[in-house]
């Protein structure tokens, strides 16, 4: 008897539809084969699923059993294909009713996505909001998939989500001895809440500077180094932008959401990601590891870091490959991986922190500590970051020492607090979302900060006086600025001039801009 059921396939964020044809065959010397350009990972799926179902208390069919994973031409990889084939067998053995879409329970109009245990349970299998997502769109009225994964698809409107704990509890469902009650679906809305952070930009001493150049790359998802001996506090001011980001809006939570379900990185029963993320990767890591990897491939830290923050503290210790595979993400927004199986996309709009030293020791320009380095080995260290990735950074601010006064517990300080800078981001960013309401990338991506315009977008939305485009064309010439460097100095204006709620980019935000562009 040959049935057919219903799965998916997960290639980057790009889910497509898998039809799992099961025959089985009463002629032929038994067997079981999978067939349809399956990775090692699946092809293991024949004892995963035959020790699974015979440990649940069913009858494993000693016939000739064929699976094939259609269309053949596109790669599978991964365990998720254990639930479809087991379900395949069982129906194909008539050892469950095998209903048609006219049934009550819809059995051809349902998805069945997940990894079996030896036992007959299931276990978590990533991607499963990629899954409630493609039902969605293909109108497909259920989804079959682990209990512990569930949660991810239940912020997915128009479908049921069934949580399945094991084999046998779904045999019974189909049955309808038993029924599985689909989990409630939950407002994006409602789970994207306020964040307290331990870290407030308030507790950093002094930087006035520093801290305004955070509050200006908060505001319009700008990149930003900051430069300065250590001990300074470059790194804690960091740590604080966290906390002056505006929480994800519903949109974003998904977006940001899809890329953690597909590289399996949320926890059980998680449903969302509720803040803006924030990734501080080793300088040990790899390109790999960075822009993402694997024959599969699985997104890497720029892509994790989408529309958040990623910092990269001593950014001259990075390998001079990881920095420059920087490159493209930081321009285009997203990172494309080509592998000889798969080519696949990952969109990368994250607001990039570095922290630098002057030099190797750390203390050239110091006002009281001598620097021992020799020119050449100054040279050297600021040459492992190239001219191409300092013009992709928009902010370049020093972070001086910070006199004693200001560290003494006695010193009161007016630097305004975390609370009272975000409610000035938020303010900017919605200034920003109302002007691009309409407007979208090329790949359909949403545009939601003054970062993420293109030239086109520049000349539409920040028109300039006379002026303060003479300002800006002086500043070009007297500091051999590129025609890159032309547009993020308006691009730069422009978020300073929403901060401040103006409509028009004044001189005076042009002049700020230009200062942060001055790198030592």
């Amino acid at each position: 008897m040959l049935v057919k059921i219903k799965s998916v396939a997960n290639i980057g964020l790009e889910t497509l539809p898998i039809e799992v044809e099961v025959d089985v065959a009463s002629q032929g010397f038994p067997g079981f084969n999978i067939v349809g350009l399956a990775s090692k990972a699946v092809e293991e799926a024949r004892e995963r699923v035959k020790t699974a179902i015979v440990n649940s208390g069913l009858d494993f069919p000693g016939k000739k059993i064929t699976v094939n994973l259609a269309p053949a031409d596109i790669p599978k990889d991964g365990a998720a294909y254990d639930l479809p084939i087991a379900i395949g067998i069982l129906a194909a053995s008539e050892q469950i009713p095998f209903m048609t879409m006219n049934d009550n329970r819809m059995t051809m109009n349902a998805i069945y996505y997940g990894e079996l245990s030896l036992d007959g349970s299931l276990r978590a299998t990533k991607g499963v909001l990629l899954v409630g997502i493609f039902a969605q769109k293909e109108h497909v009225s259920q989804i079959y998939v682990p209990i512990e994964s569930a949660n991810e698809a239940s912020v997915i409107e128009d479908i049921q989500v069934f949580p399945v704990r094991n084999l046998k509890e779904l045999v019974d469902h189909l049955h309808q001895i038993e029924s599985i009650t689909p989990i409630k679906h939950l407002e994006v809305s409602e789970l994207v809440e306020e964040v307290e952070f331990e870290t407030d930009i308030f507790e950093v001493a002094g930087q006035e500077l520093a801290k305004r150049a955070l509050t200006i790359a908060a505001a319009g998802g700008h990149n930003l180094l900051m430069w300065g001996p250590p001990g300074t506090g470059k790194t804690m001011l960091a740590k604080t932008m966290p906390s002056i980001l505006p929480p994800l809006s519903p949109a974003e939570a998904l977006e940001v959401t899809r890329i953690y379900s597909v590289a399996g990185l949320l926890s059980t029963g998680q449903s969302l990601i509720r803040r803006r993320p924030y990734r501080n990767p080793h300088h040990g890591v790899s390109p790999a590891g960075i822009i993402g990897g694997g024959s599969n491939p699985t997104p890497g830290e720029v892509s994790l870091a989408h529309l958040g923050v990623l910092f990269l503290d001593e950014m001259p210790e990075f390998p001079r490959s990881v920095l420059e595979s920087l490159r493209q993400p930081m321009e285009d927004g997203e990172v494309s991986i080509v592998r000889a199986s798969a080519h696949v996309s990952y969109p990368a709009s994250f607001t990039l922190l570095a922290a630098v030293n002057p030099c190797p020791c750390g203390y050239l320009g110091h006002p009281r500590k001598e620097c021992k380095c020799t020119d050449k080995q100054i040279r050297k260290y600021r040459s492992r970051i190239s001219g191409p990735i300092l013009d992709r950074i928009d902010l370049h601010v020093h972070v001086p020492v910070i006199e004693v006064e200001k560290l003494s517990t006695q010193h009161v300080s007016t630097s305004p607090t975390s609370k009272e800078i975000r409610s000035q981001v938020i303010a900017a960013r919605k200034i920003q979302i109302d002007r691009f309401a309409e407007t979208h990338l090329p790949a359909g991506r949403q545009v939601y900060t003054n970062s993420q315009m293109g030239n086109k977008l520049v000349k539409k939305y920040c028109q300039l006086s006379p002026e303060t485009e003479g300002l800006l064309r002086l500043a070009i010439e007297k500091f051999d600025l590129s025609a890159r460097a032309y547009f993020r100095l308006i691009k730069i204006s422009r978020t300073i001039a929403d901060l401040a709620s103006e409509i028009n980019i004044l001189p005076s935000h042009m002049a700020e801009a230009i200062q942060y562009r001055q790198v030592s």
